[in-house]
């Protein structure tokens, strides 16, 4: 494995966790998991967004801080690769779509501080899938706080997250995810397993699910 720290993306319901877990027992590879439960604010941000907005996404950078921090400094011996269902950039493609400008422009000089003690990954798989199918998983996942977003919302966090995408430096492997289920289907796992047995310039490198 020439990739030792990969990230899985996407926006919400795309599947991030369940691809992680798959090629955390695939490669034996240290998981980092996103502890959005732990959050107080996400149940609330949900009825309320404009009150909760900014506790929301500042309790998500410190958690994610931490997590990623520790990462760095606890070097595993027995295994060499780490995966992990998100970017820390996640903060801020979320914080743009969530907060009113004067709040986004201090949360980005918090972002700006902390984002360059971190590393990047070697490798990024952005699954990319339709608000319709976003919310046919949100559904199947029956969790309740999530069961109102509206499609406008996962339409912003779309065009917000394929922005990004378009204009960073990470090696990327873009899936089309429309279809997709790694549970279910052992080919469509084994298209992302030959995906990342390939090394690649930086950019990115569309893929498609059968």
């Amino acid at each position: 494995m020439q990739y030792h720290f990969i990230t899985v993306e996407g926006n919400i319901g795309a599947g991030k966790t369940t691809l992680a877990h798959l090629l955390s027992k695939h490669f034996n590879a240290r998981l980092i998991l996103e502890e959005f439960a732990d959050n107080p604010f996400l149940p609330k941000f949900y009825d309320n967004p404009d009150q909760y907005a900014f506790p929301l996404e500042l309790f998500f950078m410190a958690e994610r801080y931490k997590q990623l921090k520790e990462m760095i400094h606890t070097k595993d011996l027995f295994q060499s690769v780490t995966i992990s269902d998100y970017l820390f950039t996640k903060c801020l493609l979320f914080a743009k779509v969530n907060l009113p400008d004067e709040e986004f422009r201090l949360y980005q000089k918090l972002f700006d501080i902390i984002h360059q003690q971190l590393v990047f990954p070697d490798i990024l798989i952005y699954l990319h899938a339709p608000v319709q199918k976003l919310q046919s998983n949100i559904k199947k996942r029956n969790r309740e706080y999530e069961q109102k977003i509206p499609d406008q919302y996962l339409f912003s966090l779309q065009e917000t997250y394929t922005s990004y995408i378009k204009q960073h430096n990470i090696k990327t492997i873009f899936v089309d995810a429309s279809n997709a289920d790694f549970l279910g289907n052992e080919k469509h796992l084994q298209v992302i397993l030959d995906a990342l047995d390939k090394n690649y310039d930086t950019g990115q490198h569309y893929v498609t699910l059968p």
